[in-house]
């Protein structure tokens, strides 16, 4: 009961450090997953879902209800163009890559203003440089990503097929 509420009232997901926090005496790790693995399977079948990702347990809505709810907001999401989407593809699967590692693969200039949405939105980062002339920025994602994309890790994502060209690293 206490961790359903709290689980529900929070605006982030919550790891379970956060979780230990709400019992007076210490609770093993391995209770709080049993206790939220139950609580999964008693929201089985309805609108919302306890999921596990990379910034810890939500509820969220079961893509099954998710059409509905759409239509409350009538307002799109934003859209992001074939380029951004690439930039975001390669930097996903091969991080750490510089805006050179990313023209290579894609086989054209990176457009500044790609790399721009994909900061503001919060999915990519720069996560240090490359030591090389000129000392590159590298990109990496971030926890946004992981939990925008509804992921636990990087060992989420799907498998490309091999015609994409992007190799994972």
């Amino acid at each position: 009961m206490i961790l359903e509420a709290a689980l529900m009232c929070a605006q982030d997901p919550l790891k379970l450090s956060d979780l230990r926090k709400l019992f007076i005496e210490p609770m093993p790790d391995t209770h709080i997953i049993g206790f939220l693995d139950a609580l999964r399977t008693d929201w089985l079948g309805r609108g919302l879902e306890l999921a596990k990702i990379a910034g810890g347990w939500r509820f969220q809505s079961t893509p099954a209800v998710q059409v509905f709810l759409d239509r409350l907001n009538p307002e799109k999401p934003p859209k992001y163009s074939r380029a951004v989407l690439e930039t975001l593809a390669v930097i996903a699967y091969r991080q750490p890559v510089t805006r050179g590692d990313i023209e290579e693969i894609r086989g054209v200039a990176v457009n500044t203003q790609a790399i721009r949405q994909l900061e503001e939105r919060g999915w990519i980062e720069v996560i240090g440089q490359r030591h090389a002339p000129g000392h590159p920025s590298l990109y990496a994602t971030t926890q946004t990503f992981l939990n925008d994309f509804g992921l636990q890790t990087l060992e989420a994502l799907p498998d490309l097929p091999e015609s994409i060209g992007i190799e994972t690293a």
